[in-house]
């Protein structure tokens, strides 16, 4: 058996992101608050207007209280979820699958986490018990095994094979620095990127992406009902969720250059939405490029490149912001930060923007005024080895 799929049959009408970063200034409950209320005022709607809530996070909050109590919701079903760094897309899929199903007209998916508070430079989690035998290496250090073994099996040299990472973050930066609600809003120039102090294996600081607080939140409805809020819904093409046996790391035949729920997960979404050829069909894709080795593999996985040349890609500009298929035009999690709950939905956002054409002018892609009306989302939660997967397609017309 496989996924079905509910291309077209529910839409987006409204969607509200906040500022992402050290949100001293922020509780959970005002991030909460800031990205609902725009969410609402986009889609004309009220809290009472909608039927029901999915809310995502990590850590930030326990039950649908979470969100019930700052949003004094009259009485309404809240379902809090997780599943690891797609816990924001996760709520997206299943406000989505209950709209399509007929149970709800309305609902919000709305993602949260507030992660500087903790004092804690990485993330924060409680551990659940095992017995013992689990590794304890960070996530830095897993995500670092990437880049040596990519290099080894394409025959890339140490040297490009730091310039292909250094890229990405420049990429990135670049991007984030035209965007007003990214966590880091300055450029950051090759060298000092290369040189950076390193944090595990080869990645350096610039390598990793950082800890924020943040929120983002979308409005879904019937398909056929979409243009009673908005002139530019975005329609939902695809939604694929994959959990991997996790059986990677004890597999002799796993050589870290993939990560195969993702591979799963692409799959899946192309099927449903129909897209035979991504690079030349997708107009941007927003990838999770948790660490820059992430990036440039996600570049093969998700077909956006050939195997063995996703490198030279990346240094031909392919994916820069004037390139064939942006990749990560508002920053990435590079710029952004990473706060767990609100990450894929904050994806969405970016697609949002673009492919409603309200990006702001110094951040416009190309190939939307080119005529491409898809968008991707993708996040990925645990490590190489033993992960799950989630890919989005959407796009800003029904098919015919």
């Amino acid at each position: 058996m496989a996924s079905h799929g509910i291309r077209d049959k529910v839409a987006i009408v409204g969607m509200g992101c906040t500022s992402f970063g050290e949100r001293w200034d922020s509780s959970v409950d005002d991030l909460l608050i800031e990205s609902s209320q725009a969410a609402y005022a986009s889609a004309g709607l009220s809290r009472d207007d909608v039927d029901a809530y999915w809310l995502g996070t990590m850590g930030s909050g326990n039950s649908g209280l979470t969100l019930s109590r700052p949003l004094r919701l009259p009485y309404k079903p809240v379902s809090r979820l997780e599943n690891y760094c797609a816990t924001g897309s996760e709520a997206l899929r299943n406000a989505c699958y209950a709209v399509a199903s007929g149970a709800y007209d309305i609902a919000m998916a709305i993602g949260v986490e507030k992660l500087k508070d903790s004092g804690f430079s990485g993330l924060v989690g409680a551990t659940p018990p095992s017995d013992g035998t689990g590794s304890e290496t960070t996530a830095p250090a897993n995500f670092s095994l990437l880049a040596p073994a990519y290099a080894k099996k394409y025959g890339v040299d140490t040297d490009e094979m730091k310039d292909v990472l250094t890229r990405i973050a420049w990429k990135n930066h670049v991007n984030g620095a035209q965007n007003p609600r990214a966590q880091f809003r300055k450029e950051v120039a090759k060298d000092v990127i290369c040189n950076a102090p390193l944090v595990a294996g080869p990645l350096g600081i610039f390598d990793c992406s950082g800890v924020s607080d943040g929120s983002a939140a979308a409005i879904v409805v019937r398909a056929e009902d979409a243009h009673r809020y908005t002139d530019k819904p975005i329609y939902i093409k695809a939604l694929s969720f994959i959990a991997g046996p996790a059986t990677g790391n004890s597999d002799p035949d796993y050589d870290y250059t993939t990560f195969p729920e993702v591979v799963a997960s692409a799959k899946d979404a192309y099927a449903q939405a129909g897209v035979t050829d991504p690079r030349a069909e997708l107009a941007l894709a927003e990838v999770h490029d948790c660490f820059t080795p992430t990036e440039l593999v996600l570049m093969e996985d998700l077909g956006f490149a050939e195997r063995g040349f996703g490198w030279k890609e990346v240094l031909a500009g392919t994916f820069d912001l004037d390139g064939d298929l942006p990749v990560n035009p508002d920053g990435g999690l590079k710029a952004f930060g990473h706060p767990i709950g609100a990450s894929g939905l904050r994806m969405m956002f970016e697609c949002w923007l673009q492919l409603r054409g309200e990006a702001p002018a110094k951040r416009t892609i190309s190939t939307v005024a080119a005529g491409k009306k898809l968008g991707m989302t993708h996040n990925l939660g645990g490590g190489p080895g033993e992960c799950v997967s989630f890919v989005s397609i959407v796009g800003s017309e029904p098919s015919a």
